[in-house]
């Protein structure tokens, strides 16, 4: 019987377990560089079948928070090189996360204090994180502009510039493409953030044609095997909603199976919230049926709020792959943990954002 021990192959990649560390910003990486204990940071973890890094920006204009890594510089590539060499010699695998915020940013973090960019100019009812004197402070975000569709193209460009970095020169052993919880690709993706009256806006096929054109970019950089999405259907993070959801992720997943993608990263419910949204239905089967009927081979991977016995329930009715998020936070030996049915250490959410040792290195592994 598969459990959350049976080793699988996802795409390229071979993983020992089904156990996924999600992605989790920790806003310890200033001027954009991974620094020496981000090494230590996911190292301590690299037992998981698979570690999706936190959040990257594939450029400045990509940044939404203060101290959040990025793709698209020397030292930033050179300081992940590190990150992924330390992994691999612990036996692990890791991908980065392709991340551009949209309008969930500050113009304290744009290039030459610009307005964000978003499909329209619409703002967030929402927050970012500013490092101020060494601490975390949460601000509104700013009133973004809506990008221009000559634009579009140099945007998709990015991605994929970044994901041949991340996997040429900084040995990723794949990328995610970050289109959920309300940051660029899920603004075109939703109607009530996405009032374009071009090629990217209005009908389904229109919202959902930046997500594809960038996914597209990628597998064809880095190859499909390499390349996994994360979408959150239904999440209300960034502010962001769409008046009917199922038909336009169901489009969404149909077109995505003809690429050949790994895997798709589905977060159910609210992201780091409630897993059922009464205001917000979803049919989550439906989805993965659209995918699969269309050719979708790539493993489906969930995630949210998923202890040992939801995860090996998931996988007994079907699902390849099981995220979880904070739990890795404070327990690096998560795996070892949920085989042995231990306790786990409890977070320190004062020490979420920003810091140092404190809270994200110096969790006690067992004995």
């Amino acid at each position: 019987m598969t459990s959350l021990f049976t080793p699988i192959q996802v795409g390229d990649m071979n993983l020992a377990n089904r156990i996924v560390m999600a992605p989790l910003t920790r806003n310890r990486a200033p001027d954009a560089i991974p620094t020496p204990l981000m090494i230590e940071y996911y190292t301590q973890r690299a037992t998981a079948g698979l570690l999706i890094t936190e959040a990257t920006a594939i450029s400045q204009q990509g940044q939404g928070y203060s101290d959040v890594p990025g793709l698209y510089g020397t030292e930033q590539l050179d300081g992940w090189k590190k990150i992924t060499d330390s992994v691999h010699k612990a036996n692990g695998k890791i991908v980065v996360q392709l991340w551009h915020v949209g309008r969930i940013s500050h113009t304290d973090l744009q290039p030459d204090n610009g307005a964000p960019v978003a499909p329209s100019a619409i703002a967030a009812k929402a927050k970012t994180v500013l490092i101020k004197d060494g601490v975390p402070v949460f601000v509104d975000t700013s009133v973004p502009r809506a990008l221009k569709t000559d634009e579009l193209p140099g945007l998709v460009h990015t991605y994929q510039a970044a994901a041949r970095n991340a996997v040429e020169t900084a040995g990723f052993d794949g990328v995610e493409v970050h289109a959920a919880n309300g940051y660029l690709l899920d603004q075109f993706l939703k109607n009530g953030s996405n009032q374009r009256t071009d090629d990217f806006g209005g009908s389904i096929e229109n919202r959902a044609r930046l997500l594809l054109e960038v996914v597209r970019a990628v597998t064809d950089s880095v190859g499909g095997g390499r390349t996994g999405i994360r979408l959150s259907p239904v999440t209300p993070a960034g502010d962001v909603h769409d008046t009917d959801p199922q038909p336009l992720f169901e489009y969404v997943l149909r077109e995505l199976a003809t690429l050949n993608l790994a895997y798709v990263h589905i977060i159910e419910g609210a992201t780091g919230g409630p897993r059922e949204m009464p205001d917000r239905p979803i049919d989550y089967a439906a989805l993965k049926r659209a995918y699969r009927i269309a050719g979708g081979k790539g493993a489906w991977m969930v995630n949210n709020g998923y202890d040992k016995a939801m995860a090996e329930k998931a996988l007994a009715e079907g699902d390849d792959l099981v995220a979880f998020g904070r739990p890795f936070i404070a327990n690096p030996d998560l795996v070892r943990r949920l085989r042995e049915d231990t306790a786990l250490n409890t977070p320190d959410q004062s020490t979420f954002y920003g810091g140092g040792v404190k809270g994200y290195t110096d969790y006690p592994a067992l004995a």
